[in-house]
C-alpha cells in the first residue's frame, strides 16, 4: 500500500456523560455524538512513533491545535476509531487523509468472542491495566480542575495503550485490510449518503393504515393477535388446529418433551397459514406479523430522527463475522445489511445533489468460488457460458435438455435452491423445513405428487425412506401444517433433490470430505496442507488476504447419543466437513468482493456494502462510462483463483432502492 500519509497522530476523545441517562449505552454512537448535550472535555494526540507523550488539550486548545494540522498528509490512530474519528469530522471539521483503528484489526486477529476492548487487549499483551479515572467525571458537564487533570493522564495512558497494541499487531497486517478498515470507518465519519423522511412518514402512514383496516375487518383486538395462547384460540374457532412445533433445549432442560406453539414468523406451521388459500386465515395471520413486527417501523422512525441530524452514518463493523465479512455495528438501531428489497428503507436512501448510486452485485459467488475449490469442471463450464446457471444446472441435475425457467419453473426454483444451499453438506430433513418457511428468501414449497413424478421419485423410494427408522424420526421433527401423507411426499422429493445434486456434483461432495478429514490432520494435529489459495495449519486456515479462519480450541468431543463431533471456541460451535466448507467459502467470497471494492475506491468513493453487493457513489455526467467500469474492477479474475468464472450486475439510480 501506497502511503497516502506523512504523519500519524494517536487520538483519544473524552466526552460529557452521565452513567444513566447520557451515554453509548443507552445512545446510538451517532445520537450520542450530534446530541445538543454532547460536549468534548479534551483530546490526547501523540505523534505515533515519538518518544513524546501525549499532550492533552481542553477543548478550545483542540480547535487550535487541530486548525494547524495538515490533513491531507496526516493519518490517525485509535481504539474504536468510527468514535473518536466521527468526533473529529462532525464537530471539529477535519477528515483525516487515514484511518487507523485498533479495534478493528483485533477482530480481524481474534474474532469477536474473545473480547477486543483497549482492557482485554492490555492484558493479552501484557501491558499494563486500563485505568478508572473515567467515572470520576460522570454527570459532570464542567470539569473541577483535579477531574480534569485525573481525566488526562487516563486518557494518556488510553493513548499509550492503543499505541502499543497497534505496534504489536500492525507488522504483518495485510495492506490490502488496513485500507479496507479505512474504507468503512470513513463510510460512518464521513457520511454522504442522504435520507427521504417525507417517503418514509407516508411509508409508516400507509402500514399504520393497512394494519388498523385488517383489524377493523377481522374485528380483533392487537393484544389477542400478540398474545400466542390468545391468538391460538382465535384460529380455533375459525376451525384451524393451531400449529405446534418440538420445544427447543435449554441449559435447564436439555432434552424437553412435549409440542409448544409454532406461532414465530418463520416457524412453517405460521408460514403455511400465512400463504393459505383461504384468505381469512391469510389475512388474520398478516394482521399478526403486522402487530408483532415493529422492526420496519422502528428502523423507518431512526431514519426519520437521522435524518433530521444530518446525512446518514453507514455503521459497519468490519470483521464483524466469523468470516471476514461486515456486520452492523451494535447497537447502531439499523442494520442496513438486512434491508428488503422493494422496501420504503431502501428508496429512502439517497446520494446526494450532482450524484448517482451505481450498485453492482456479484452473481452465484458462493456457488462459482465453491466449484473452483472443488474442481468441478462442469459447474465451472455452466458459469462460463453465461446462460442461466440455475436451469443449465437444472438440465444437468435432473437429466432434462434445454430445461429453462418457463419450460420447467419448479425444477429450475429447485435447482437454484440445492445450489445456493446443499452445497454446504445440507441434509434432506433441513432442506426440506427450509423450503416450508421460504428457502433463503423465496415464497415457502410444498412439493406434492405432481412434483414427486417429475423429480422421479418412486415406490422404491417411498419404500427404502419409511424402512428406516432414522429418516422417520426426522420426519416428525419437521415442523409443519400439512398431513402426515403430504409432509411424507415433500420430504420424499426434497430428499430426492439433495441426492440428485449430490449425484451431479461428486466433486463438491469429495471438497466436503477433504475438508472433513483436515479438521483432524492439520486443524487439531497441526500437519500443515495447501489446497489452492487456502493453508490449513493448527486452528486456522490462511486466507488469500493474509489473514486467517480461526478455529481456538478445537475439540473432539462425545454427543449424547455417543457420537463423535468437534467443537471449537468457548461457544462449543460445531465443526464438520460441511460447515467447514461453507466458512472456506463465503471467507473466500469475502476476498473476491473486497478486491474489487479497492479497486473501485481508488477512483470513486464506496459509501455502503451489503453482502456481495458493492454501492459507490459517482458524479452524474459520468454515470454512462462508470457502470460498465465498476462492473469490471468486480469481476477481474484474482491472481490466485486463476480461471474462475466471475460475474456480476449493476443499476444506476438516485435511489439505492431503485438501482437493482
Amino acid at each position: 500500500m501506497a502511503r497516502p500519509y506523512q504523519r500519524i497522530l494517536v487520538l483519544d476523545f473524552e466526552t460529557y456523560f452521565h452513567s444513566k441517562t447520557f451515554t453509548l449505552k443507552n445512545l446510538t454512537t451517532e445520537q450520542y455524538i450530534r446530541a445538543d448535550r454532547f460536549k468534548v472535555h479534551g483530546v490526547c494526540v501523540k505523534d505515533y512513533g515519538s518518544a513524546e507523550a501525549a499532550v492533552w488539550y481542553p477543548h478550545e486548545e483542540a480547535i487550535a491545535f487541530f486548525n494547524s494540522v495538515d490533513w491531507e498528509a496526516t493519518a490517525v490512530l485509535a481504539h474504536n476509531a468510527q468514535f473518536d474519528a466521527a468526533i473529529l469530522s462532525w464537530h471539529y471539521g477535519h477528515a483525516p487523509c487515514f484511518i487507523f483503528d485498533s479495534l478493528s484489526m483485533a477482530r480481524a486477529l481474534f474474532g469477536m468472542e474473545q473480547g477486543n476492548s483497549l482492557a482485554a487487549l492490555a492484558q493479552r499483551f501484557e501491558l499494563p491495566d486500563k485505568g478508572k479515572a473515567l467515572m470520576n467525571a460522570d454527570g459532570l458537564v464542567d470539569l473541577p480542575e483535579e477531574v480534569a487533570r485525573e481525566l488526562a493522564a487516563y486518557c494518556a495512558h488510553d493513548t499509550f495503550l492503543c499505541e502499543e497494541i497497534f505496534k504489536r499487531m500492525e507488522p504483518g497486517f495485510p495492506k490490502k485490510e488496513l485500507r479496507l478498515i479505512d474504507l468503512t470507518l470513513k463510510m460512518y465519519t464521513l457520511p454522504v449518503l442522504e435520507l427521504d423522511p417525507v417517503l418514509l412518514v407516508d411509508a409508516i402512514r400507509e402500514e399504520e393504515t393497512r394494519r388498523t383496516s385488517l383489524l377493523q375487518k377481522l374485528s380483533i383486538d392487537e393484544k389477542d393477535l400478540a398474545s400466542n395462547p390468545k391468538f391460538a384460540e382465535i384460529l380455533r374457532g375459525m376451525g384451524v388446529e393451531p400449529p405446534l412445533k418440538n420445544k427447543k433445549p435449554t441449559v435447564k432442560t436439555p432434552n424437553p418433551e412435549g409440542k409448544t406453539l409454532a406461532l414465530a414468523k418463520n416457524d412453517a406451521g405460521f408460514q403455511a397459514l400465512l400463504n393459505s388459500d383461504n384468505e381469512d386465515i391469510a389475512a388474520l395471520c398478516e394482521a399478526r406479523l403486522m402487530v408483532k413486527s415493529t422492526l420496519e417501523r422502528t428502523r423507518a422512525q431512526r431514519f426519520i430522527d437521522i435524518s433530521h441530524r444530518g446525512p446518514l452514518p453507514v455503521p459497519l463493523n468490519y470483521y464483524g463475522a466469523h468470516t471476514g465479512r461486515w456486520s452492523a455495528s451494535r447497537g447502531s438501531g439499523i442494520n442496513l445489511q438486512n434491508l428488503k428489497r422493494g422496501s420504503a428503507l431502501r428508496r429512502a436512501i439517497m446520494s446526494p445533489e450532482g450524484y448517482t448510486l451505481v450498485v453492482c452485485d456479484l452473481a452465484q459467488i458462493e456457488p462459482r468460488v465453491l466449484s473452483y475449490l472443488a474442481d468441478d469442471v462442469q459447474m465451472l463450464d455452466i458459469f462460463r457460458s453465461g446462460d442461466d446457471p440455475y436451469a443449465a444446472f437444472g438440465a444437468q441435475m435432473f437429466g432434462i435438455p434445454n430445461l429453462s425457467k418457463e419450460s420447467h419453473p419448479e425444477l429450475r426454483q429447485s435447482a437454484k435452491s440445492a445450489l445456493l444451499g446443499a452445497g454446504y453438506g445440507l441434509g434432506w430433513a433441513s432442506f426440506a423445513g427450509q423450503l416450508l418457511t421460504g428457502f433463503l428468501g423465496a415464497p415457502p414449497i410444498r412439493y406434492d405428487l405432481n412434483f414427486a413424478k417429475q423429480v422421479g421419485v418412486t415406490a422404491e423410494d417411498f419404500t427404502a425412506f419409511t424402512e428406516w427408522d432414522v429418516n422417520l424420526a426426522k420426519l416428525e421433527d419437521i415442523p409443519h401444517t400439512c398431513s402426515k401423507k403430504e409432509l411424507l411426499v415433500h420430504a420424499l422429493c426434497s430428499k430426492k433433490i439433495i441426492d440428485k445434486y449430490r449425484a451431479a456434483s461428486s466433486q463438491v461432495v469429495s471438497f466436503w470430505e477433504m475438508c472433513n478429514g483436515l479438521i483432524k490432520r492439520s486443524l487439531h494435529d497441526g500437519k500443515e496442507r495447501t489446497h489452492k489459495c487456502l493453508t490449513f495449519k493448527k486452528g486456522e486456515i490462511v486466507l488469500p488476504s493474509g489473514l486467517s479462519l480461526r478455529y481456538p480450541a478445537l475439540t473432539n468431543v462425545t454427543t449424547p447419543e455417543g457420537n463423535s463431533q468437534w467443537v471449537y471456541g468457548q461457544n462449543k460451535i460445531k465443526l464438520y466437513g460441511g460447515k467447514l466448507t461453507e466458512n472456506i467459502v463465503q471467507s473466500v467470497a469475502r476476498c473476491v468482493m473486497t478486491d474489487g471494492m479497492l479497486r473501485i475506491q481508488n477512483k470513486y468513493p464506496c459509501v455502503l456494502t451489503v453482502h456481495d453487493e458493492v454501492v459507490a457513489l459517482v458524479p452524474d455526467e459520468e454515470v454512462k462510462e462508470a457502470e460498465p467500469w465498476v462492473l469490471r474492477q468486480m469481476t477481474i479474475e484474482p491472481a490466485y483463483m486463476q480461471g474462475i468464472p466471475l460475474n456480476a450486475e449493476t443499476g444506476a439510480a438516485k435511489r439505492y432502492g431503485d438501482a437493482k
